[in-house]
């Protein structure tokens, strides 16, 4: 059969890529609407102390009287506000180290793709949703701040606050919403309660741990393929993916893309994008295969590492920041190839490598890192050489 004319041969212009899940600020964001600015605030500097710093929280507002500074001092909803030499595009950008903030101004608008790389670092983003949107929300039952004009905002409400002296829902927020079921409703200074229901919220958005072998090194060292050496029943690729299988759904093996086809039969490759960047090419493949899951990521030369080991890792992960790790015993720096890696940590190792940094363990260093002693240090011994591996061997034979 002849093909088809160019014409109509259908063209795809981009890469099918994975897209993080990713808000309008953060992967974690609730919009807070229907009272006065002021009154949204003051609930969120209640709620700090409850969410911090199990949580790191930003918050999103807009300055009222930004370069006014007569009508700041009347304004109970006006925050810090630019320099006025900023404003006034003297600078396109100013960077203050305040010694217990730091403080950057800009002149450039912001979009959705600068939001969430400014607020990267946030695990939950609350946002005063009278100026902006978000795609869950948070809504103050407030006679001041009548919803009516709003409800095109409401598109996944999960909470509702009733203000002082409310005790019904208005009939046009109860209508609006009556095609699912009503979301949980709180008195407004019932402050513990809805840190509670935040906390709840974002535990049960918890991303799903999958497991990556890295078995795509050319093991210079050993002078043979680590992945297909035996130190127990199974080779330490088939051994490393049975040890991540009792914690995750899904387990990959990271291979070079020419190592894939010979892989044992019950692994699952995948076979890296980004090449010729060792480890970190491995974690950056993965994450690009699909950017909403954590990973957790085993080097397959560590033959004395034990079930109990990484049970303690993923009990103790701590998905609010961006990887949760073990200290190494031998330099007490993170240990990049037992880490479970959060779905922030794609954009933060994708900037190390704009920087020119290959290196896995000095993004752990440089980020927010959840930093463990391992129960039995011992088991982070990798195998490197020949004669580690004579010695390895003789240690598991005993």
């Amino acid at each position: 059969m002849d093909s088809l004319p160019n014409s109509t041969v259908k063209r795809t212009k981009h890469a099918a890529l994975a897209r993080p899940d990713v808000g309008e600020f953060g992967r974690h964001e609730l919009a807070i609407l229907g009272a006065p600015c002021g009154d949204i605030q003051a609930l969120v500097a209640r709620l700090l102390p409850h969410l911090a710093p199990a949580l790191r929280v930003a918050y999103v507002d807009a300055d009222h009287a930004a370069g006014d500074a007569a009508a700041a001092e009347d304004s109970s909803d006006s925050l810090a506000r630019p320099l006025p030499y900023v404003a006034e595009n003297a600078l396109s950008a100013e960077l203050v180290d305040k010694i217990t903030y730091r403080q950057l101004n800009l002149t450039r608008a912001l979009d959705k793709f600068s939001q969430p790389e400014l607020l990267a670092h946030e695990s939950v983003v609350l946002v005063n949703g009278n100026h902006f949107r978000a795609r869950q929300q948070v809504v103050i039952v407030d006679p001041r701040k009548p919803l009516d004009k709003k409800l095109d905002r409401l598109t996944d409400v999960r909470l509702i606050l009733l203000a002082e002296g409310q005790t019904e829902l208005p009939p046009v927020l109860t209508e609006y919403l009556s095609a699912a079921p009503l979301p949980p409703v709180l008195r407004l200074a019932e402050t513990e309660k809805i840190a509670a229901f935040i906390r709840q919220w974002y535990a049960q958005a918890v991303p799903v741990l999958r497991g990556l072998v890295l078995a795509g090194g050319r093991s210079e060292r050993m002078q043979t393929d680590k992945g297909k050496l035996h130190y127990h029943a199974l080779d330490q690729r088939q051994h490393t993916a049975a040890l991540l299988s009792e914690f995750c759904p899904d387990v990959r093996v990271s291979v070079r893309p020419d190592q894939a086809a010979e892989l044992p039969a019950g692994l699952t490759a995948l076979p890296d994008t980004f090449l010729g960047l060792g480890p970190l090419g491995g974690v950056l493949s993965a994450l690009q295969a699909d950017p909403n899951a954590a990973w957790l990521v085993l080097a397959c030369d560590l033959p004395f590492l034990t079930r109990e080991t990484l049970e303690y890792l993923v009990s103790n992960r701590h998905p609010a920041r961006m990887a949760t790790t073990f200290k190494s015993p031998w330099d007490a720096f993170p240990e990049p190839l037992v880490t479970i890696w959060e779905p922030r940590s794609y954009g933060q190792l994708l900037r190390f490598l704009s920087l020119g940094y290959s290196c896995p363990r000095k993004a752990l260093i440089n980020s927010d890192t959840e930093l463990l002693a391992a129960p039995v240090p011992e088991e982070l011994r990798n195998v490197n050489t020949p004669q580690e591996r004579v010695q390895a061997e003789r240690e598991l034979l005993r």
